[in-house]
Parts: C-alpha cells; sequence; structure tokens
C-alpha cells in the first residue's frame, strides 16, 4: 500500500458542485476530514457506486487548510451489507460520528473505535448493545465520560446504592430506591455488560442524557427513518 494512502470511511456525502461532491469522511490515525472529490468524467458513474457508506476505502487526498481534496480512492476489502435494523443502526454510528466527533481535530482512535463497532454489528452481535457500547467510548475519547468508578464523593459504586446522575459532579447515593442507577447497573455498564434489560434500558437514558448538549436541538435524521419504518 502506498504510505500516502490511508484508510478511511465515508460518514456523509452531499453535492459541491456539478461536478464534485464534499465528503466527511473519517481517517484511520487522523480523525474526521471534510474533502471534496470530482465525480465527472468518464469515470463519475464508478465514483459514485464506491463512494458508499460501511464501505473501507484508501484515500489519497491533499491540502493544506480544513478542506481538503481526494486526489485517488480505491475499495479496501468488502463491503458491509448491512440491511433492516442494522442498516438503520449503521447509519446511526455514522450520523452521531459525523456530528459529533470535530472536524480537522486529530482525535486518531476514533477510526479504530468506529471500524470495531460497525463489524461487531455486521456480525449479528446484539444491536442495541454495539451502540451503547460505541456511544460511551466515543464520549470517553472526546472528553465527556462518565467515572463509573467512584461516585462524588469518591466513594466506589457500590452494588447495593442507588444513584442519581449529576453533570459535572457524577453519581450521588440517593436515598429513594423507587427511581435512579442502581449501583450494579453503573458497574455493569462500566464493562460494556448490556446483557440484562434494564441495564440496557438504563444506559440508553443516561447516553442519551450526555450526548444531548453535543447534539443541540437537530433531530437525528437516522433515528426519525428508525421510528418511521417500524
Amino acid at each position: 500500500m502506498d504510505s500516502d494512502f490511508y484508510k478511511a470511511y465515508l460518514l456523509h456525502r452531499r453535492p459541491y458542485s456539478d461536478s464534485q461532491v464534499m465528503l466527511d469522511m473519517l481517517v484511520e490515525g487522523v480523525g474526521q476530514l471534510r474533502m471534496l472529490a470530482r465525480v465527472s468524467g468518464r469515470q463519475a458513474t464508478k465514483y459514485k457506486a464506491q463512494l458508499q457508506p460501511f464501505q473501507a476505502l484508501l484515500v489519497h487526498y491533499n491540502g493544506k487548510y480544513d478542506l481538503k481534496y481526494i486526489n485517488k480512492f480505491e475499495l479496501y476489502g468488502n463491503p458491509l451489507f448491512l440491511t433492516g435494523d442494522k442498516l438503520y443502526c449503521g447509519f446511526y454510528l455514522n450520523e452521531l460520528t459525523n456530528r459529533i466527533v470535530p472536524i480537522n481535530e486529530p482525535i486518531d482512535q476514533v477510526f479504530q473505535l468506529y471500524k470495531t463497532h460497525l463489524e461487531n454489528l455486521n456480525s449479528g452481535t446484539d444491536m442495541q448493545a454495539v451502540l451503547r457500547s460505541y456511544e460511551f467510548q466515543l464520549l470517553e475519547l472526546l472528553g465527556y465520560g462518565v467515572d463509573f468508578s467512584f461516585d462524588a464523593d469518591g466513594e466506589p459504586i457500590d452494588d447495593t446504592q442507588t444513584y442519581s446522575y449529576f453533570a459535572e459532579v457524577g453519581f450521588a447515593v440517593q436515598r429513594d430506591s423507587r427511581s435512579g442507577f442502581t449501583g450494579s447497573q453503573l458497574n455493569a455498564i462500566a464493562n460494556h455488560d448490556f446483557s440484562q434489560a434494564d441495564v440496557l434500558y438504563m444506559a440508553k437514558q443516561l447516553s442519551r442524557y450526555l450526548l444531548k448538549p453535543l447534539l443541540g436541538n437537530k433531530p437525528l435524521k437516522s433515528r426519525e427513518l428508525f421510528t418511521a419504518s417500524q
């Protein structure tokens, strides 16, 4: 492989001109980059067919500023053919990554995290568990992670206690055990063990709460598509 080529996944594409498309790409060892690709001439049909989500690519690009230009690209490995609910979950991974990972910031571990979870999604692993695992690990990489090991007073999370979560504070013990997170649920989330239905449910509520400030008020299109398909 040419050392000037990088492995990448397409997260989002949109028209830029009659002959160009703008691409948001997740690039190995780099992070998320915004690029322009020419899709005109004799190769237009081929390029449009290959520039698809869930297909690993090798890309060669240049550009000193925020917007890069793809000079060459080619397919790398076999594409993942996600169908049904897996397809909507794949769209969610792409949209979430595209929305909250800063462009042109060196967050190189995101590529491998995304690749691993995309492959787990395709392999038949529980889809909701894959999404929750990705959300919490992505938040950790971006500096918005939660400390599941200790409560707000610095005490280890206790399986027998019940906790409330407070932004910028952490988990605080609460007396009312009828609501909130149990210590056992938090320890399971910390270990990415979503095998129990109650843990998976509470993990989803927590991840949505943590992601909301990053996503803002603009709804996720992938979530709307999934809801409409049900």
